[in-house]
């Protein structure tokens, strides 16, 4: 199961316009530990970012679930809550979840969402879509030696 880490990276970028601005960018990363998260973001940032940059904050996420869109440019935080009954006392109960879902646009989000929980059996609520800030995500590069 993946463990996801929120990296975020701080840099002086470039601005369309000439200027010069100081950038603290999150990013997300599927890691065992603390320490492996940050090399990863510095191994996934260094191609990218010319200059001096360092990682300015690791921590651990509550995702449970990514539903992927290769061609889409922002990430969404949908929480759900997931609907069971108790079977002693026969009252529902609620367990919320969260699930990012890569998408272009707020609606985009939604049917991504819908669409990754199509074989789904639980009954659940949507309680909460909201865009992310987050740069880009990184999978775990499977069957290297770190």
């Amino acid at each position: 199961m993946a463990q996801w880490f929120e990296c975020k990276i701080s840099y002086d970028k470039t601005m369309e316009n000439g200027a010069v601005k100081k950038v603290n960018e999150p990013y997300l990363v599927d890691a065992l530990s603390f320490t492996e998260a940050e090399a990863r973001i510095i191994e996934e940032q260094t191609p990218f970012i010319s200059g001096n940059f360092s990682v300015s904050a690791v921590k651990r996420t509550k995702i449970a679930e990514i539903f992927w869109d290769d061609s889409a440019d922002k990430w969404y935080l949908v929480k759900v809550a997931f609907i069971t009954i108790d079977e002693k006392t026969a009252a529902e109960k609620k367990s919320v979840s969260q699930i990012l879902v890569a998408a272009g646009d707020f609606k985009g989000a939604l049917e991504n969402f819908t669409e990754g929980m199509k074989g789904t059996m639980a009954d659940y609520e949507i309680v909460a879509i909201q865009e992310t800030p987050l740069m880009d995500v990184y999978k775990a590069k499977l069957g290297q030696n770190i």
